[in-house]
């Protein structure tokens, strides 16, 4: 088989004889030997020929070999999952590639997951709430009003400020709040139509209904949710001292006065007169009076002294001022703000005055599960309709044990569900204990789990750690359903150390 000539060569043998005659003896002899210096360079299609050329008669197709992961892996062992889309929020780089990596729970609903929520899972200090802070900045930047419902370490206060949001404090003299507030609908109600009023009336004292059964379920109400007596005082209760007080919002004194009134509308409803009806309201009587008097003493009893401004780009209620009062304070507090932020969202959205996404950082999650069914039964109801709404849920918590802190099994079945409708899975410095219950809800392979705990190993035996910082801080795993995790390191700019700087005099919150 004659060996083919390079294409040079082989354009030059086809010129016209015209273009050859044309050529002097000495061009001729410089062209040929250009010829054979290309013929040195450039191999044909089968090799060069000759001895030890490496020449090939025949094309070889080659051999296709398949085989799970584990096996390749010994073969060939830089394997690496698929990286994730360049859009979003910038979280850093891999760690293994160094490309860049971006978490985009809102864009990636209908693609790459269901739904935009996002549990977020670290030891304390490993910078969860970093993570979380720079989500909220950058949706901010993509016009998402970011809205904090209880901050509890009034953490976030610096960079709402910064973004020209507004900050409502809450607790020790900076405001009170009434959880019967109705929000943005109270200067738009007389506008509308008799029906769509008496409507919108309605669904308005259910929410009261349900804020105030949630607040009396914590240790500083009933220590219970009210039986099914109780919640039929209590609605009747609610909507007749919003009837007394038309165009303005009662609070909760208002419907403790009604209760001890025992108007007849609200005896016939319980069917009860005298000793018997005073005997079925007693307790609740009772849970309600813990609600405005005792720790919770100017927090729930009056009007809301700075209403949520919609109107801005970000929003938070700081609470920080109730830790002072104990868990179950806060517990109340963050039941309270909780649901009048949602509300008053819900309610603006409603009659569109609202049209904006939210970014809903769930900071403190520990707090929420562990106060008990209010909070849970509001996050779930959030948790469930984040997909209709596109609202990023971003669910904050140290360990999934959290959740076995409820008293029911139904309240932990519901925290569990959390979970599941959380497509978007971040795991940050973790114990080798708490990642097999991790791998209950997400398949973490070995080596997931071997880098995951790494992070969360001591860095130093001496005993000087003054200048050491948690070895996993800003590392960070990005699970999305069953799909390969994503591994990032992240480094904060200035501006971000100092808008998300938490306080050093609190070792169980520092970086949080």
């Amino acid at each position: 088989m004659a060996r083919k000539k390079p294409p040079e060569v082989t354009v030059a043998r086809r010129m016209a004889p015209k273009a050859q005659d044309a050529l002097t003896p000495a061009q001729r002899r410089a062209q040929r030997q250009e010829e054979g210096r290309k013929r040195r360079l450039y191999a044909g299609r089968l090799g060069w020929g000759g001895r030890f050329s490496g020449r090939a008669p025949v094309e070889d197709g080659g051999t296709v070999y398949t085989g799970p992961s584990t096996q390749g892996g010994g073969v060939y062992p830089f394997l690496l999952g698929a990286g994730l889309p360049p859009r979003g929020v910038p979280v850093g780089r891999d760690v293994l590639t160094g490309e860049l990596v971006c978490i985009d729970p809102s864009g990636w609903t209908g693609k790459l997951t269901t739904n935009p929520g996002v549990w977020v899972m670290s030891q304390p200090g490993a910078g969860k709430s970093a993570l979380v802070k720079r989500i909220c900045l950058v949706y901010a930047a993509y016009g998402y009003m970011c809205v904090v419902p209880g901050d509890v370490k009034g953490e976030y206060a610096d960079m709402v400020r910064e973004l020209g949001g507004s900050v409502v404090r809450i607790g020790d003299g900076g405001g009170r709040l009434n959880p019967l507030d109705s929000g943005p609908l109270k200067a738009h109600v007389h506008t509308l139509s008799p029906t769509e009023r008496t409507g919108l009336l309605d669904v308005l004292n259910g929410r009261r209904m349900e804020t105030l059964g949630a607040l009396l379920a914590t240790k500083q109400g009933l220590g219970r949710a009210p039986d099914e007596i109780e919640r039929s005082a209590l609605n009747t209760a609610v909507q007749l001292a919003s009837d007394a007080k038309p165009g303005d919002d009662p609070i909760i004194p208002d419907v403790i006065a009604v209760m001890r009134q025992a108007p007849q509308e609200l005896r016939d409803k319980l069917a009860a007169e005298g000793d018997a009806f005073r005997n079925l309201t007693r307790s609740v009587i009772a849970g309600l009076d813990n609600l405005v008097s005792g720790p919770l003493k100017g927090l729930f009893d009056g009007p809301t002294t700075a209403p949520l401004d919609l109107n801005v780009p970000a929003v938070s209620v700081d609470i920080s001022g109730l830790r002072a009062r104990g868990n179950d304070v806060i517990s109340a507090g963050m039941i309270a703000t909780w649901a009048y932020a949602y509300s008053s969202i819900d309610s603006a959205r409603s009659i569109g005055l609202m049209s904006r996404k939210l970014v809903l950082p769930m900071d403190e999650m520990w707090r929420a599960l562990r106060s008990g069914p209010g909070l849970v039964d509001a996050m779930d109801g959030i948790s469930r309709l984040n997909r209709t709404t596109d609202d990023v849920t971003i669910y904050v918590t140290h360990s999934l044990l959290d959740s076995e802190s409820l008293p029911t099994e139904e309240d932990r079945a519901k925290a569990r569900g959390l979970m599941d409708r959380c497509d978007t899975w971040v795991l940050g410095a973790s114990t080798a204990e708490e990642l097999v219950r991790v791998t209950g809800k997400r398949s973490l392979t070995e080596q997931e789990r071997m880098m995951i705990t790494s992070w969360s190993s001591a860095t130093s035996t001496g005993l000087d750690t003054s200048d050491q910082v948690h070895p996993g801080r800003g590392k960070y795993l990005i699970k999305i359903g069953t799909r390969p995790g994503i591994a990032a390191a992240t480094e904060l700019t200035d501006t971000e150390r100092r808008l998300y700087y938490t306080d050093p005099t609190d070792p169980a919150t520092e970086g949080a």
